[in-house]
């Protein structure tokens, strides 16, 4: 799944494309793609004449297109998501579900493998969270103030929960999934399956820490493609090729040597060094 810097690479890269593009014809080839309006033909014909604007937004996981009249376009990639900004003869992909034709003969095309993916198209004068579901629920931004080592103490205080199973809570903080969850967790030499009301004070500043810095590095290598994410170009992103852990299995540690292990925590799975993350 597409995670907060593969978001973020996306919505720099339409930032240089998208602006002042006015749509002139929707195709919506998946009706549960669309989120709000219903139905698709409704959500259709609302877009139309639509132009976009230099201003756009990420909120975890969710990318926030400002539109001309005041609308915004909310799009949530979910598991295999793309949106892709093409000119209008490059071929199609067979996953495409919902196409913008553009004034300039380009499109903005949104596939999506598994149709897990939405857009929702919010109107003015509307609250976003209202409309786009899941917005209203989300933690706060890794990169806020807010989120610091207190922050994480007061959520974490009695709870038992296993700490893999806790950063992928929205809740708790906005943007990170299974990817850079392993990666801050190996960074902040923390065991996933350590019940979060045990962590040291010391231990949450490192944590907090660590977040922060695989979060950078995963937007600064344009994301990690280790399924079907790309950037709004098609380019795969670069974070893959150097995690630490994630996706390494039986590989040695970049740091120690030792093979580095996975296990299932709640269906998902977890890679770890069982010598650098022994705490």
């Amino acid at each position: 799944m597409p995670e907060l810097p593969e978001v973020e690479t996306l919505r720099r890269d339409l930032l240089a494309c998208l602006p002042g593009q006015q749509v002139v014809r929707v195709e919506v080839l998946r009706e549960d793609s669309i989120g709000f309006p219903r139905p698709a033909a409704t959500f259709a014909e609302a877009m139309v004449g639509q132009r976009f604007t230099d201003h756009s937004e990420r909120r975890g996981k969710y990318l926030l297109l400002h539109l001309q009249a005041g609308a915004v376009l909310g799009v949530h990639l979910r598991m295999s998501g793309r949106l892709l900004f093409r000119a209008s003869d490059h071929p199609r992909e067979p996953h495409l579900r919902v196409c913008f034709a553009l004034a300039s003969g380009h499109e903005l095309r949104f596939e999506d493998m598994r149709v897990f993916g939405r857009l929702w198209l919010v109107p003015v004068g509307v609250p976003v969270a209202q409309v786009v579901s899941g917005l209203a629920q989300l933690g706060p931004e890794p990169f806020d103030p807010l989120f610091d080592a207190d922050y994480l103490a007061r959520r974490f205080r009695g709870r038992t929960q296993p700490l893999k199973s806790a950063l992928l809570d929205q809740n708790l903080v906005a943007g990170i999934g299974n990817i850079y969850a392993d990666e801050a967790l190996f960074c902040s030499g923390l065991h996933p399956l350590t019940p979060v009301e045990r962590l040291s004070g010391q231990q949450l500043v490192r944590l907090r820490d660590a977040i922060v810095q695989v979060l950078e590095d995963g937007i600064e290598r344009r994301g990690s493609s280790l399924r079907n994410y790309t950037d709004a170009q098609g380019v795969n992103g670069q974070y893959a090729g150097n995690a630490w852990v994630y996706g390494r299995r039986g590989a040695p540690c970049r740091r120690c040597r030792t093979a580095i292990e996975r296990l299932r925590l709640a269906g998902r799975s977890t890679h770890f060094c069982p010598s650098c993350q022994s705490s």
